[in-house]
């Protein structure tokens, strides 16, 4: 059956639907992301102590 332009193919998934097949496609080129980074404030950082007391309200004499 001839393709119908619904650009499901086309994302970067792992799996996808076609529409024109009526089936579940593993798609073959799926490139996984690179892992996600952490973005916030974590220990050992310069200035967490002062963060995390400003966000818990204690004040620092």
């Amino acid at each position: 059956m001839d393709c119908i332009q619904c650009e499901n193919c086309k994302q970067n998934t792992s799996t996808y639907f076609c529409i024109a097949k009526n089936q579940i496609v593993i798609n073959e080129n799926y490139v996984q992301n690179a892992e996600k980074s952490r973005s916030g404030w974590k220990k050992g950082e310069p200035n967490y102590e002062t963060h995390r007391r400003k966000t818990r309200k204690e004040i620092e004499i």
